[in-house]
């Protein structure tokens, strides 16, 4: 049961796609209070699990702090952060009452789970104009389907946006792309992408193409795709501003651009220099934008990444000034503790400073809106912009998008990756804890930077990482500059790509997983208390997780750990693998067991009655055979498994031609539609 209930006069965000009638006030669950902002006080009970709110800091559950839904670019994902890069307003309480509650808002929602009084969950909005969606259900699970059933389909990407993919902002070259594409083959790794990052553009343009580094793009483009290997190249926010660019000069011509309290195109420093930004909240202006991406559609690209659009401001004239105003002041002055530290705080709030983004304005409707009041609908739109004209350019085909600012609603355009993480344990965790609670908000397709984008990651670290990210739908591998963390670097290469090969094994399960979860409004990652509401102990795991409806994972994420605790919910079979041709399978019972994991091992469950089919890896994607499948199963009475499968490119999913049904007994599989037999 939903119930939707407003406030104020609220701007349509497009989040919610079925519509649902408003209900009289008060709200149900909550108490409410309007002396300053607009709060909703719940009193929580000491049982109660707080799931949701997507990409942001902490634990699978959210109780103990507060989160401010507010798109924000900072790489300092620390445990005292309480804003990423991501507005998802939507949480579960599990206890003794169960139910969703969705903040359908344009502007900034504060979610206090238990952080100023420890019983209290407390929901306040900036701003007076919102909808609030109540959901109930008696089971988790179901709360989940039924608030996804009302925003929408999650997005899907092409099949091969399943494979391995490198990245580094380093790539400049075309001898750069050869060479990494040429390292990967001679290791025998599987690759199926690599990303070229802002120094592909000319002077960091969006839609140019630095001639003088790849003088010969579009054949670049098209003798990695024969070889199976797709290039994916960075789309920034911001258009810089300088007469001869011609995404500049047609937006200043035909008025694309956000303005100033003055009616000045608004102007701000990101990575080119000054730069506008296109008012996507105005329909003709994102379908202009949109439009943008044909450029590099017919050089032959097929997958992009937006990055920078929360939107990131690195700083604004205003803020110069006051940064320059105050070294003048203390200029030849000796700096005592008072100044020093003002004068380092100062520019430390030239970067997405709060009152930059009160500068500008947008054109909703014909009604000038200050940025600040419909700041999470930027990145929204930006990202809305490129998958409706993918809809539009290429009706046949399905195009890779992810980007970094993320709101819901926009989960029906793209996938997210979780930004620019660190080489560090804890962000390992982070990235494992992370999966479900963004899967509930509707985004499937995601992943987080493998083995950390900063810092400097090691063989042990990006081992583990590895591991996890075979079972995470993008499974990306991005760092910086100045250090390298392709996979051939390291001394026990081959580990690696018997890894990686493990993951392009399991892309019919993965895929067919996926794919089924997005089509029936289900979740891919799920806590392990969503399939087991009435273990209690099953409630309390934060460090294991469901893929699919057959697999249980429990990564390794600690610092020299060869072994950790693993709770079984039920009799489980685990397997154990170091390469495809070299695996244990361990039936275990139900309850707590130490399990020992060398660096080369990777452990997974599959869950009685279940199976997970397999295909024969290969160097990419395009080079498999996904007709010939291998069944690994943990069966003890006759099951069927229905597998999803399509050519990896089509728009028109859903129909009866892709879905397979596999039959499994202890001594026997069959399929009608594919080549079966057991793996061994």
């Amino acid at each position: 049961m939903i119930k939707r209930f407003r406030f104020g006069n609220p701007i349509a965000t497009d989040t919610v796609t079925k519509e649902i009638p408003i209900t009289e006030l008060p709200v149900d669950y909550f108490k409410y209070n309007n002396e300053s902002k607009p709060s909703f006080t719940y009193q929580m009970k000491d049982e109660d699990i707080v799931y949701g709110l997507g990409e942001n800091m902490r634990g699978i559950n959210k109780r103990g702090f507060t989160y401010i839904s507010r798109c924000m670019d900072g790489a300092k994902h620390t445990e005292d952060r309480n804003s990423l890069y991501a507005a998802h307003n939507f949480i579960i309480i599990d206890g003794e009452e169960k139910f969703g509650v969705f903040v359908d808002a344009s502007g900034i929602v504060t979610f206090d789970v238990g952080e100023t009084v420890i019983d209290e969950l407390v929901i306040t909005c900036d701003d007076p104009d919102f909808d609030i969606y109540i959901i109930e259900g008696k089971h988790v699970k179901d709360i989940a389907k039924e608030f996804r059933q009302i925003i929408g389909k999650s997005y899907i990407p092409p099949k091969w946006a399943f494979g391995y993919h490198q990245s580094r902002w380093f790539y400049k070259t075309e001898e750069d792309f050869k060479n990494i594409s040429d390292n990967y083959r001679k290791n025998k790794i599987p690759l199926d992408a690599l990303y070229m990052d802002i120094d592909y553009m000319e002077d960091y343009e969006s839609f140019t193409i630095n001639r003088k580094n790849l003088p010969h793009f579009e054949e670049l483009v098209q003798s990695m795709k024969n070889d199976g290997i797709h290039l994916v190249p960075i789309i920034d926010a911001g258009i810089k501003v300088k007469k001869g660019y011609r995404v500049y000069d047609e937006g200043i011509k035909e008025d694309r651009f956000c303005k100033d309290k003055d009616g000045n195109n608004f102007k701000c420093g990101v990575w080119p220099g000054y730069c506008h930004f296109v008012d996507v909240l105005n329909p003709d202006n994102r379908k202009w934008f949109g439009k943008q991406y044909k450029y590099l559609l017919d050089k032959g690209i097929d997958g992009f990444w937006n990055d920078m659009n929360e939107p990131s401001i690195f700083y604004t004239d205003e803020r110069l000034s006051e940064a320059y105003q105050l070294v003048d002041e203390l200029r030849d002055k000796e700096l005592d503790l008072s100044t020093y530290f003002k004068m380092r705080g100062q520019f430390s709030k030239l970067s997405s400073n709060p009152k930059d983004y009160k500068l500008f304005y947008h054109n909703i409707s014909g009604k000038m809106v200050r940025h600040d009041k419909v700041h999470n609908l930027f990145g929204y739109n930006i990202t809305r912009a490129a998958g409706e004209s993918f809809e539009e350019f290429c009706p046949d085909k399905r195009i890779l998008l992810f980007t970094r600012g993320s709101m819901i609603g926009m989960h029906r355009y793209s996938g997210i990756w979780t930004g620019d993480n660190k080489a560090w344990w804890s962000h390992l965790k982070l990235s494992i804890q992370q999966m479900p609670n963004i899967n509930l908000c509707g985004f499937l397709f995601t992943g987080s930077d493998i083995g950390g984008f900063g810092s400097d990651s090691n063989e042990e670290l990006m081992t583990r990482w590895v591991q996890f990210g075979i079972f995470t739908p993008l499974m990306r591998n991005h760092s910086q500059t100045r250090r390298a963390q392709e996979l051939y670097v390291y001394k026990n290469t081959e580990t690696f790509r018997k890894m990686v090969e493990i993951r392009y094994a399991l892309i019919p399960y993965l895929y067919s997983e996926f794919v089924k979860c997005a089509l029936n409004d289900e979740s891919y990652f799920r806590p392990i208390a969503f399939d087991y509401e009435d273990d209690k102990q099953a409630r309390l795991i934060e460090d294991q997780l469901m893929v699919g409806e057959s697999i249980m994972i429990a990564p390794m994420y600690e610092q020299a750990s060869r072994g950790r605790f693993v709770y079984l919910p039920e009799d489980m079979k685990m397997i154990k693998m170091r390469s495809l041709d070299d695996y244990e399978e361990t039936q275990l019972t139900k309850g707590n067991h130490f399990i020992h994991v060398n660096l080369n091992e990777l452990i997974f469950f599959i869950k009685p009655n279940h199976i997970v089919p397999l295909a024969k890896p290969a160097l990419t994607t395009k080079d498999m055979n996904f007709d010939d499948l291998y069944i690994m199963e943990n069966v003890n009475k006759p099951i069927e498994y229905v597998l999803y499968d399509d050519d990896g490119y089509t728009r028109n999913m859903d129909i009866k031609e892709h879905y397979h049904t596999i039959n499994v007994s202890k001594d026997n599989c069959s399929c009608k539609t594919k080549n079966v037999k057991f793996f061994k």
